[in-house]
């Protein structure tokens, strides 16, 4: 983005970029420590990752203010203008991805010390790690100008997709063999899913944040193949 006239111009976009950053350093270090907490059972991290929420609210909040108040002062065209709109579509997301980091570790008392199998947990883990890598990488790209690894980081979104299912299935199995199971993974299911869902908010931010540098739309995204619901229309 160039250099403006106006020094304050420069200053307010720039705040609004950190705050952008702020949002997605936090939103991966709540998915990250949700995740610690539900395979660990520590609802000590748990409830910490609780109170982070109202911090990512906050600094939504203080991101909404500055970027309406700049495109009242300044009435900014062009690139300007997307990328402060974008800034705000984006920090709607990963307020979305902080809620649903704080779903997860409202979970993990409910989960507690069950007698979780260590192979599912491991795969949850597993799953959990692609969904970290996406909401920090999506942010580094955006700050970075990087519009080509956007368009991979998008596709990345088909492998939490595929690790989704298989968790799902895996659930669906313990539930079967031991009715004793069913609570527990009835609550690691919810997990599972708001992980996925977190994973397709970093999909959002990717195509927003492509809009912002290149003024054009991300090739038309591909099908989202939700394996669970063609394994049922199949049977």
């Amino acid at each position: 983005m160039g250099e403006h006239t106006v020094t304050s111009f420069d200053e307010e976009l720039n705040r609004i970029d950190q705050l952008l950053c702020e949002m997605g350093d936090l939103a991966g270090a709540m998915t990250q420590s949700a995740t610690k907490a539900l395979i660990s059972s520590d609802n000590g991290l748990a409830q910490r990752v609780i109170s982070d929420d109202a911090i990512m609210d906050a600094k939504q909040r203080e991101l909404d203010e500055r970027a309406i108040t700049l495109i009242a002062k300044r009435q900014p065209m062009a690139q300007d203008l997307r990328a402060v709109v974008g800034a705000i579509r984006m920090a709607g997301d990963l307020e979305r991805i902080g809620d649903l980091a704080k779903n997860v570790a409202k979970r993990v008392g409910a989960v507690g010390d069950s007698a979780t199998p260590r192979s599912l947990a491991h795969s949850i883990d597993a799953m959990a790690q692609l969904v970290i890598v996406q909401v920090k990488s999506v942010i580094d790209q955006y700050v970075a100008r990087q519009s080509e690894g956007l368009t991979s980081l998008r596709d990345e979104d088909e492998k939490i997709d595929i690790q989704y299912t298989s968790v799902f299935r895996e659930l669906l199995t313990y539930m079967m063999e031991d009715p004793r199971n069913i609570t527990a993974c009835t609550h690691l299911l919810f997990c599972a899913k708001n992980l996925e869902r977190i994973g397709d908010h970093v999909t959002n931010i990717a195509e927003n944040a492509y809009y912002v540098m290149t003024g054009e739309q991300l090739p038309v995204q591909r099908p989202k193949l939700d394996e669970t619901q063609m394994t049922v229309s199949a049977e």
